[in-house]
């Protein structure tokens, strides 16, 4: 247990400790006022299926786009040193590309769904290569260049379906963002799983991952030692286009329609706040992953706790920032240094006490 405790704080904090320890204490938190908080039940939905039910499932459900959504901005963040402020809108471009195939079909089938969503991936990456042109050959900072997205893009899935919000209405896109019939588990925590196990066998069979560490530590290093920076940046935007995808084609589908207004509206401080409570540097290089899907559930669980202590929907967002500048000031390399000194000074206090006896 010693040598456990040791590997989780050698070099101070560890990355993931962060968020762990703030899913524990919300756990607790939780527990403490409601015991049944957490309670998890077999429930019968609308179409006659017997699902998963409780506070804890609809938070591991409703966090899903954050956690897909920060799983690509942890490698534009690790690779550019910056933030892509675009998620939001370019999730709303995708979901609009995939709701306009639907719609220029007849009937609504397994194969004109999957066509819409490569469509819908295809125009996010698009766009995603658009800023990380900006970024990776103009040399544009992250957030200014996104900006011109952020600014335009709802605009653009306006057009796309002609001002109109049309609904889709087929039991293939419902079970997207509900329930598969027979599968108790919903549908976007799936699809969170599959996109985790995807980025893990990418690193692991690929160099993908030590290379964006290298470009985002020391670009010009990374250049000298044969790495492309230009192209690791490029194709970092590239999957998180992908990655957005994924997440406005869950938004879609969970409502039935696409609005381009609301579709993961706000969502790009969440990404990146979960991002940075995963423990990762907002400057660039080194990363986890596992870190910034953690963060997602954090700022859920935070969500669900307000309201559950019925504060005011217009004070969430206050009391969220208070909780998360607490988190990511404990997760900051100053906390952290001050920590493992704090421990390395206690030990060599504990050394100098002389021993009974000694001569």
């Amino acid at each position: 247990m010693k040598d456990k405790l040791k590997n989780i704080f050698k070099g101070g904090l560890g990355q993931l400790t962060i968020p762990i320890i703030a899913i524990l204490l919300l756990i607790i938190f939780n527990l403490i006022r409601d015991p049944s908080f957490f309670r998890i039940t077999v429930e019968l939905n609308n179409d006659g299926n017997k699902v998963l039910a409780g506070n804890l499932i609809s938070i591991i459900n409703a966090a899903s786009e954050l956690a897909i959504l920060a799983m690509g901005m942890t490698l534009v963040t690790a690779a550019s040193g910056g933030q892509d402020i675009s998620v939001g809108a370019m999730a709303a471009i995708a979901g609009s590309a995939f709701v306009k195939v639907l719609k220029s079909g007849g009937s609504i089938n397994g194969l004109l769904v999957i066509v819409a969503f490569l469509v819908a991936v295809l125009v996010a990456m698009l766009f995603g290569a658009f800023n990380g042109t900006l970024v990776s050959v103009f040399k544009i900072q992250p957030m200014i260049a996104t900006l011109i997205l952020f600014t335009c893009g709802r605009s653009i899935a306006y057009w796309i379906n002609g001002g109109a919000t049309p609904t889709v209405d087929s039991g293939i896109v419902k079970a997207i963002g509900g329930f598969i019939p027979g599968c108790p588990i919903p549908t976007p925590v799936i699809i969170v799983i599959a996109m985790a196990v995807i980025f893990t066998l990418v690193f692991h069979f690929t160099s993908l991952e030590l290379f964006t560490q290298s470009v985002g530590i020391n670009g010009s290093a990374a250049r000298l030692n044969g790495i492309n920076a230009t192209w690791i940046k490029l194709l970092s935007f590239i999957i998180l286009g992908a990655c957005v995808a994924v997440a406005g084609t869950i938004g879609v589908s969970r409502l039935g329609l696409i609005n381009h207004e609301t579709l993961l509206l706000d969502v790009e401080m969440d990404t990146i706040l979960a991002v940075a409570i995963g423990g990762n540097s907002l400057g660039g290089g080194k990363f986890k992953m596992a870190g910034s899907i953690l963060g997602a559930y954090v700022i859920h669980i935070l969500t669900v706790t307000l309201y559950a202590m019925k504060v005011p929907s217009t004070d969430v967002k206050a009391y969220k920032a208070i909780v998360i500048i607490i988190l990511v000031v404990i997760g900051s390399p100053v906390i952290k240094k001050w920590f493992a000194k704090t421990v390395a000074r206690i030990k060599n206090n504990k050394s100098k006490v002389p021993v009974k006896g000694a001569q």
